[in-house]
């Protein structure tokens, strides 16, 4: 699986958004590659087993779902990895923030239940702090990625490319396994710029594949015409 130095595209579009379709996503994985992308990450087993018709490139699976008693959202329980090894996702993302998941299990309890089941499956986790990149490498995740900085009340105000990616590069100074630089990395400089840290992958998602998002920008760069 060479993703050390590369770009991973993530192609998500979720059930209230203009693509949502496995058929889209794996046309949009399709283009990725097609852009020299290295690797794709994606949502739910419709979309992953459709996206590995259309290219051979490793994926990061995940499975997106709310729960009224938690706010954990990315792989909360044993039924959304069980559903990505199914679809054999080559590695499984995780929320491994330390909010509580549904039916109040803690993160380690669910990691011990996941590596007791598939021992062999390679797990990222998905963090939104330093003390939380800190702990999953602790535990033993395979990959340590900055997916939910910013997104979480653990987060809240943080900027992941704040003083040159301060955040990015603490966490690298202490942790081990490898780092996935995610979240908020919306150009190409700073897509290059955490690799040139030490990241072994950077993820790079909405500015790539969410047309809506990407077109919002550009109107609101516009719009500021009338306001001079």
């Amino acid at each position: 699986m060479n993703i050390k130095n590369k770009l991973i595209v993530s192609c998500q579009a979720l059930s209230d958004e203009p693509l949502h379709s496995p058929f889209i996503m794996g046309r949009m994985a399709l283009a990725a590659k097609e852009g020299g992308a290295s690797g794709i990450r994606a949502n739910t087993k419709e979309d992953i087993l459709e996206i590995k018709l259309n290219v051979d490139l490793p994926i990061i699976g995940i499975v997106k779902k709310d729960y009224v008693d938690s706010e954990v959202y990315i792989t909360a329980t044993m039924a959304e990895v069980e559903e990505l090894v199914e679809a054999k996702a080559d590695i499984i993302a995780i929320d491994a923030t330390s909010s509580i998941r549904p039916n109040s299990v803690h993160l380690d309890e669910f990691f011990s239940k996941i590596k007791q089941k598939y021992p062999n499956v390679l797990l990222m986790a998905d963090c939104s702090n330093y003390e939380e990149a800190v702990h999953a490498d602790e535990l033993g995740f395979d990959f340590i990625g900055t997916t939910l900085v910013g997104y979480t009340k653990q987060s809240k105000g943080i900027q992941i490319e704040e003083n040159d990616f301060e955040l990015i590069r603490n966490i690298l100074a202490k942790v081990i396994k490898p780092v996935i630089a995610e979240g908020n990395i919306d150009t190409p400089e700073k897509a290059r710029r955490v690799l040139e840290l030490g990241c072994h992958s950077v993820v790079v998602g909405s500015i790539i594949t969410r047309p809506q998002i990407i077109t919002k920008k550009f109107v609101h760069e516009i719009n500021k015409i009338g306001e001079r």
